[in-house]
């Protein structure tokens, strides 16, 4: 309210020491500035828009419980008000009698300004201004205040009543809009989810929507008419309206319509590009094909040419993989996107994995192959090796070599055996290449010629 009054004293204190003219005129000029910061917070929380929702809404819950208290304390503020409003005027009036007023008026107007001369009548007041403005406080014919003493009580129940309305307030300007932007976006959704086939009962994104829109329902019912359920006070604050409103129900929503939107674009994207995904798909599962028929041709003639090698055995096409593509075109024929989109992410890695495979099949059938064509290298290196340095004619190495070449050109190979002859070849060449060293008696004879 903006008006700050002394601590209130017990009703029946005496006022204390008879006041001046100065401290009466004081004390007059303080009260009527208090009168009229008063006045203007009550013409405020009268006006307020809050306040004239709460009393045209249809309330239930806490709301309906705290507003009823509200409506109590603020007619007692008026009620305590116009008291307070009589009591300052008569004040003034005894004041304006004289210029200089006497002992009796200074001890009537000490009196009416700090003592409990003040009575407010027919209400249910408390009995203790500090008490919760609940308005439960037992009735009493009357009750006397101290002006000071008023002040707080009016102070306390404005503050009280003006954290209720702001609150109430504050949920309505927040979470009513929001929840109508939201259902707006979820009835935009809901229509792209039925053009692509995610409907109730038949997608589970379609019992979701369904499930999000009767929760939106219910929470802006809620919301209008008992707001205060959906407020969360602020720690420590004792500001009116100190808190800000609970939007977790309002968030969760919001997240799981986000998540069901972008399910939707994604079965959106499957529609514009899903001719093309098909056709990838048929190629990739077109090349594994072809690779594992490759594996199977070579492994026929690794076993034809090579001898003493195990060779794994391959595995056909897949024929899962052939029957879900299928299934993939006829969800695309009948425009079943919602079912098209995560069938074809899980064909598009299998088939990937699929091809993988195959070539894994193919290299581990083809390696005694690579191996022979490996040995079969090395021979005719060393050989050329031999003949650049004019050893070619030399009878060991013909004959080793005219062994190792029997051994890789024959059907079948054996790779061990012709390994080995490659590699005693290899020693025998790298023997005659060596340089020939002088011995001792070949240095003393030309020792003896020089």
């Amino acid at each position: 309210m903006g008006v700050t009054g002394a601590s209130p004293g017990r009703a029946e204190e005496h006022p204390g020491p008879v006041m001046d003219r100065d401290e009466v005129d004081r004390a007059l000029a303080r009260l009527g500035e208090e009168h009229e910061a008063i006045e203007t917070s009550l013409l405020a929380l009268q006006d307020h828009a809050g306040r004239r929702l709460l009393e045209g809404a249809e309330l239930t819950g806490v709301t309906k419980d705290r507003w009823a208290s509200a409506e109590q304390a603020i007619t007692l503020l008026w009620n305590y008000f116009d008291a307070y409003s009589a009591a300052l005027t008569a004040a003034r009036e005894l004041r304006a009698r004289r210029r200089w007023p006497n002992r009796d008026d200074l001890v009537a107007l000490t009196d009416r300004l700090r003592g409990a001369s003040t009575t407010v009548a027919g209400h249910a007041v408390h009995s203790s201004p500090s008490a919760a403005p609940s308005i439960t406080g037992p009735a009493k014919l009357s009750e006397r205040f101290s002006l000071e003493d008023l002040v707080s009580r009016m102070n306390q129940l404005y503050a009280r009543s003006l954290d209720m309305v702001v609150a109430a307030d504050a949920v309505w300007s927040a979470l009513p809009a929001r929840i109508d932007l939201l259902s707006a976006e979820l009835q935009r959704t809901r229509s792209l989810a039925h053009s692509v086939g995610v409907r109730p009962g038949e997608h589970p994104a379609g019992d979701e929507l369904e499930s999000i829109t009767r929760e939106l329902s219910a929470l802006r019912g809620q919301v209008v008419s008992d707001p205060l359920a959906f407020w969360s006070p602020g720690p420590m604050s004792s500001a009116p309206g100190g808190g800000r409103p609970d939007t977790d129900r309002y968030d969760r929503a919001a997240l799981a319509l986000e998540d069901i939107r972008r399910e939707i674009e994604a079965v959106l994207a499957v529609r514009q590009d899903s001719e093309e995904r098909l056709l990838r798909l048929r190629d990739v599962l077109s090349r594994a094909d072809r690779t594992l028929a490759e594996a199977r041709a070579a492994r026929g003639e690794v076993l034809a040419k090579i001898a003493a090698s195990e060779v794994p055995a391959v595995s056909g096409p897949s024929t899962a993989l052939q029957e879900r593509l299928a299934a993939a075109s006829e969800y695309r024929r009948h425009a079943q996107w919602h079912r098209l989109s995560p069938l074809l992410e899980s064909l598009e890695r299998e088939a990937e994995d699929e091809l993988l495979r195959a070539r894994e099949s193919l290299t581990a059938v083809t390696a005694p192959l690579a191996v022979r064509a490996e040995l079969r290298g090395r021979l005719d290196a060393y050989r050329a090796k031999v003949a650049r340095h004019g050893m070619a004619e030399d009878s060991l190495l013909i004959e080793r070599y005219d062994v190792a070449r029997r051994m890789l050109w024959s059907a079948p190979c054996d790779l061990r055996a012709a390994e080995a002859a490659v590699l005693r070849y290899q020693r025998a060449a790298a023997e005659v290449l060596v340089p020939q060293q002088p011995g001792p008696h070949d240095r003393t004879g030309h020792q003896g010629e020089s």
